[in-house]
């Protein structure tokens, strides 16, 4: 009897929602309802007979996760724990003890870099160390990788143990352990140099919350550095917050123009942003570097320095990802990521790939002025070189350069392309000189008095 009730009770749960969703059209409801009835249908097989007794709740949040991710690659249903962890890392800032980690391996974590000052930093974890325990955990005993990440974050003050495997320099393997009091972590995402006394080098790693603060204060230490040309590196930026890089356009591109427009089936998503009156660096010569990783902001960046020829583009086509989400907040706490919109560049470029066409890559994305054949995993080595991502406690700067023994021969064609176009722009003023010394001495005869 108890079973039929709750049977009866879901059932008239579902028939209130999709009346409630559709009180317009009295056929989709009807549809609706069938297709409620099958799913009330289906759990209920499932709480009965299933080999293994499930929890309602799970259940559901199973299927509402299978009917979100459904619609496209980036919608998705959000579970109350996950709501905190994703809001921290889009403001960019969260406690924890500041490492890069390479989750990739089911049995342990992998240490990329600490962060500069971080406590991971300071307590001597170095790159390529592997974490094998949190507090008294072992990662391999955890459901997931992602469980061990979020294990190290916690309370700002909170302490956290740590117990870690490296590989020493007699190729033996020792263990250490750490007691890391976690901190709130600003991670730095935006790295700058001078390549040489004219060629700034920029460096994004994402769009967060501090990214356009950052940013600007490198064009100030590069600008005060007599930097005549920049390098804008976006290799394996793969986006976030929408408006740090709308700021960034503004920093190149004035008279009000476009810089990416969204456009949705519901009205209200159809956005226009614009850049101001004046941009500070609007005559700022610039080569941008992208690849496949290349994604979101940092397309919105490319494709509008693209279209109106303020950048030229190095690299290869980028991944292609110009759908907007929004997140919704649901009863009990869950949330919900749902695409409601598209970017589209100044010319009106679709940003996003159809990831459902034949060959995919050739969709979407922003093809560069000049496409270079860099495998990703050479891209990488060289990217974390040139931005000084791995860090060792007793060093301040990059490991030596033949560590990682690469070439980046990318970065190599922007310097050249900048040089070029420094030559040939002395060779035109040099023409242009050499012209008006000619229609001088030209007037100069046609004015002297004949004999």
């Amino acid at each position: 009897m108890k079973k039929k009730v709750n049977k009866y009770i879901i059932f008239m749960v579902a028939t209130f929602f999709v009346g409630s969703l559709f009180p317009f059209a009295y056929s989709g409801v009807n549809s609706g309802l069938e297709e409620m009835k099958i799913m009330v249908d289906v759990v209920d097989k499932i709480k009965v007979n299933y080999v293994e007794e499930k929890d309602n709740k799970e259940l559901m949040e199973n299927a509402l996760t299978g009917m979100v991710r459904s619609l496209d690659e980036f919608s998705d249903f959000i579970v109350k724990k996950e709501m905190k962890p994703m809001r921290e890392e889009t403001r960019g800032e969260f406690g924890g003890v500041g490492m890069r980690l390479d989750a990739s391996n089911k049995d342990h974590l992998i240490v990329v870099t600490p962060m500069p000052n971080s406590p991971a930093y300071k307590a001597g974890i170095e790159p390529k160390d592997e974490i094998l325990q949190i507090d008294d955990k072992l990662v391999k005993d955890m459901k997931s990788n992602d469980e061990a990440v979020e294990a190290l974050r916690g309370l700002v003050g909170t302490k956290v143990k740590v117990v870690i495997e490296r590989t020493n320099k007699d190729g033996k393997k020792e263990q250490k352990t750490f007691t890391l009091k976690r901190s709130k972590i600003v991670p730095q995402v935006v790295y700058s140099r001078m390549l040489d006394e004219e060629i700034g080098y920029i460096y994004v790693q994402d769009f967060s919350g501090h990214t356009t603060q950052d940013f600007q204060k490198a064009l100030e230490d590069l600008t005060k550095q007599n930097m005549k040309a920049l390098i804008l590196d976006l290799r394996f930026n793969p986006g976030g917050l929408l408006d740090s890089a709308v700021d960034m356009v503004k920093m190149f591109v004035g008279e009000n123009k476009m810089i990416v427009y969204t456009k949705g089936r519901n009205p209200e998503y159809f956005k226009e942003y614009k850049s101001g009156s004046k941009a500070k660096y609007e005559d700022l010569p610039i080569v941008l570097l992208v690849n496949e990783m290349s994604a979101s902001g940092s397309e919105i960046v490319a494709g509008a320095l693209q279209d109106h020829k303020r950048a030229f583009l190095i690299g290869a086509r980028t991944f292609g990802k110009g759908s907007v989400q929004q997140i919704m907040s649901l009863e009990g706490g869950a949330g919900l990521r749902l695409t409601v919109a598209r970017y589209y560049t100044p010319l009106g470029r679709m940003i996003h790939k159809d990831f459902k066409a034949k060959n995919p890559n050739l969709t979407g994305g922003i093809v560069p002025d000049m496409e270079v054949d860099f495998k990703l995993n050479e891209s990488r080595k060289a990217t974390m070189y040139m931005t000084e991502l791995i860090y060792s406690p007793s060093k301040k700067t990059a490991l030596p350069e033949e560590n990682y023994n690469v070439k980046d021969i990318v970065l190599e064609r922007a310097k050249e392309i900048l040089k070029a176009r420094k030559s040939l722009a002395a060779l035109a003023a040099y023409s242009q000189e050499q012209q008006e010394l000619k229609e001088k001495e030209q007037k100069e005869i046609e004015e002297k008095p004949a004999a």
